[in-house]
């Protein structure tokens, strides 16, 4: 999330190896997003930008954040329909977007989109369907929105496989994150106020507070469990921090230790 000091932790905790996300709000606007992830490949990092279809005005609007980023050496792009109620412009959805990319001839080196192993509170399940089998062919990658079933997923990410959809599968799973550290972060961005993002991660927060709480680890076991399974696209997950850089860090290296021991 691009805060004052998203860049500081990024720097003191995260290896350039490391491919980062940052996302984008309706409250915040584009600007921060782009911003932080032109700062943070200057710095080394391969970093892509999440560009809201519904906060960008007109074309003229997306060729030049297009032409920005390229022109700094950001290479990856992360494009989402976005939560405004009402679009900015001509963009009302991710796909809107990635046909005005192709036509305007910005070629990102990989480009992704998001996908809903449990659906999504304000779309119906056959639009989201219909929508992503019409961009899986534009993009590189379907990066899930978080999902604690990890048998939701493979159904889901089975489902796309059968139905043709070829495209690499990364599921999405919250990082080791600090429960007070997420109520202060998502306060902060008006998301605990937001109807909509309640109505979309209904099925997320609450797991947070359950007594045992939540460990990432279990769940990435479950995940890695299914990449190699040729039924689905899965290839491996994406981490969510919250900004919670340090510890998810800190548990990313543990994990790999204790895989590769």
């Amino acid at each position: 999330m691009p805060f004052r000091s998203t860049e500081e932790q990024v720097l003191a905790h995260v290896p350039c190896d490391v491919p980062l996300t940052v996302t984008t709000t309706e409250a915040r606007g584009l600007e921060p997003t782009i911003d932080l992830a032109v700062r943070l490949t200057k710095n080394g990092y391969s970093a892509a930008p999440h560009l809201a279809a519904r906060l960008v005005r007109d074309r003229a609007e997306l060729d030049e954040i297009a032409g920005r980023l390229l022109e700094s050496g950001v290479e990856r792009l992360f494009v989402i329909g976005g939560d405004a109620a009402e679009p900015a412009g001509e963009f009302p959805d991710a796909e809107s977007l990635l046909l005005a990319l192709a036509e305007g001839g910005h070629e990102f080196a990989h480009v992704g989109i998001a996908g809903y192993p449990e659906g999504h509170g304000r779309i119906p399940a056959e639009v989201i369907s219909e929508a992503l089998r019409r961009k899986a062919d534009r993009v590189h990658e379907i990066v899930t929105q978080l999902c604690f079933d990890p048998a939701a997923t493979t159904r889901w990410a089975t489902g796309l496989r059968a139905s043709g959809i070829t495209t690499p599968v990364r599921v999405g799973i919250p990082g080791k994150v600090n429960r007070q550290k997420l109520v202060r972060v998502s306060a902060g961005l008006g998301l605990g106020q937001s109807a909509r993002f309640l109505a979309k991660q209904s099925g997320v927060l609450w797991r947070f507070f359950l007594p045992s709480g939540y460990r990432p680890d279990k769940l990435a076991a479950a995940v890695a469990d299914q990449i190699t399974e040729p039924g689905n696209a899965i290839n491996g997950v994406h981490v969510f921090t919250f900004n919670d850089l340090e510890r998810t860090e800190r548990w990313r290296r543990e994990a790999l230790t204790r895989l590769h021991a």
